[in-house]
């Protein structure tokens, strides 16, 4: 049994792997602080992955379909692509967002860095701009995708609008994740924690 057959196979495959490798380089290496950032890093890679792959290469294909007379339509993306991406899309907004809270807490505590209790931290800025996307993930482009999707039903002029609310909300989240990742990274670079 080939685990390369699975996308289940190859991530416990992907993560015993990791784990050897931390193991390898020191068998102190893998503890729970580790464990916290490996997941948080592997749930916003998925989260942004799919954010940019929504923007850089799906809505533009749906564009590209709806204006092709001659082309199957976006019937294929719109009914069997976009819903599955958009449950990963949010399952690892969420993720991201409580594993990294998680990691706050190991750094100093939670509300030190979110609410800036002892001054305005990079890590704090980031985790800002992390729950500015989360909101704009679950509050605004996934109810409007429902609608243009026609997982909920609506009017034509709804789905008009829906479009554009959910379009700006990713758009600005493809904004946000720019400085949000380097705010992530940013204290192993120089930046102050």
């Amino acid at each position: 049994m080939n685990p390369l057959n699975s996308i289940l196979g190859t991530i416990i495959l992907g993560a015993i792997l990791a784990v050897l490798i931390a193991l390898g380089i020191s068998p102190n290496a893998f503890n729970a602080w580790s464990l916290i950032v490996w997941l948080h890093v592997l749930a916003g890679v998925l989260w942004i992955g799919l954010l940019y792959y929504f923007n850089f290469v799906q809505v533009p294909a749906m564009g590209a379909a709806v204006a092709d007379s001659g082309g199957p339509g976006p019937a294929a993306i719109g009914k069997y692509i976009a819903p599955r991406a958009l449950a990963w899309f949010r399952w690892s907004a969420l993720a991201t967002w409580l594993t990294g809270a998680a990691a706050l807490e190991y750094v100093g505590g939670f509300t030190t860095h979110f609410f800036a209790v002892s001054g305005v931290t990079v890590i704090g800025i980031g985790a800002w701009l992390g729950t500015i996307m989360l909101f704009n993930v679950w509050g605004l482009i996934w109810p409007n995708q429902k609608k243009i999707l026609g997982i909920k039903p609506a009017s034509d002029d709804e789905k008009a609008k829906a479009k554009v609310i959910a379009s700006m909300a990713s758009r600005t989240n493809t904004l946000l994740s720019i400085p949000m990742i380097m705010c992530m990274v940013g204290h192993a670079h120089g930046l102050p924690f």
